[in-house]
This record gives structure tokens, sequence and C-alpha cells, in this order.
């Protein structure tokens, strides 16, 4: 059985508070968020924004808890709209705050669907000043074995602490 190493797959991910805190720096520029290989509609409408507490058992038997922050695009084309701004969508961030508790640092997630295709989950990319846009590339969230992520984890930081930047050591002979 060969393994996939999709272990690499959430070194971009980044946080609800990241993200608006990039928005803070260009509220004027349009928020275009990208998947699929192409960007969102100008349309696009962020339906709602969700905030959970999770408590879970792995496939290894070890406990699991994080908070999780989705945010639901619904990708459509509506009338003359363009893309909202940076600003626009850091103040319905603002306006959800006001009822629900969110955690700047929990774990984002995107769910993107057009009404007509299911919905899809992914997680966000650095967002990048581009074009006159500030652009946020989103990657599709894998499923994965969190005890193996953790094991090639490990197994990666032993090689750095074995060898360093030296390849002569004892144990990388």
């Amino acid at each position: 059985m060969s393994a996939i190493d999709n272990s690499q797959s959430h070194k971009t991910d980044i946080s609800l508070g990241e993200l608006l805190g990039r928005a803070a720096e260009t509220p004027d520029l349009p928020l275009v968020f990208l998947y699929d290989g192409k960007p969102v509609k100008p349309g696009y409408h962020v339906t709602e924004v969700k905030a959970g507490q999770f408590s879970a058992l792995d496939c290894g038997a070890n406990p699991e808890a994080w908070s999780e922050i989705f945010v639901q695009l619904w990708d459509i084309e509506e009338g003359e709209r363009t893309h909202m701004t940076a600003g626009k969508f850091s103040a319905i961030v603002r306006k959800v705050s006001e009822h629900v508790r969110l955690d700047g640092s929990a774990k984002l997630t995107f769910e993107v669907s057009d009404g007509v295709r299911p919905m899809q989950l992914f997680c966000a990319n650095t967002p990048v000043a581009e074009d006159g846009t500030l652009q946020v590339a989103l990657t599709p969230r894998p499923a994965s074995c969190k005890p193996r992520d953790r094991w090639l984890a490990e197994q990666a930081a032993k090689e750095v602490s074995c060898c360093g930047s030296s390849a002569s050591s004892k144990c990388c002979a």
C-alpha cells in the first residue's frame, strides 16, 4: 500500500484573524476568492459565517479538540454587482461577531457552492494584493489520517534535527 502524503496541505492554512488583518490593510480593494482555477463571480455572497467548537476521537483513538470558523460563499452572478471590497467582507464578519463568538485564531474553512453543485470545502491561503484586487486562493481541504500526519511530521523533524545543514552526519549516511 502506498501512503498518500498530504501533510503539506495545511501549510498555507490561515486563520480568520490573519484574513481580517490583511483585509484591514487594503479595505478598498475588491476581495476575490479563487477556487477550481477560477475567481468567484462578482455577485458572490457571504451567506453564512458559523463558529464551532469540536471534540472528536481520531482513527488512532486520540482525542482531538479545535475551534473552526466556516464562511459560506454563494458563487453567483447577480446583476451589475462587482466583487465586494475587503472592507465590506470585514464589516460582514464584524456584524456576525456581534451575535456569534468568533475566535480569530480558529481554523478557517470556506464552503463554496454555485447553488447547483454541492458545497465544497476549502482552506484559505495567504491573501495577496494583485491586479488591483486582494486575492485569496482557496485550496481543497482533503480528508486525512491525523495519527499518520503526526508520524510524518515527526519523521520530517527527525531528518532535519539529524542532518541539519550537514549531510555528512552519521545518521544521514
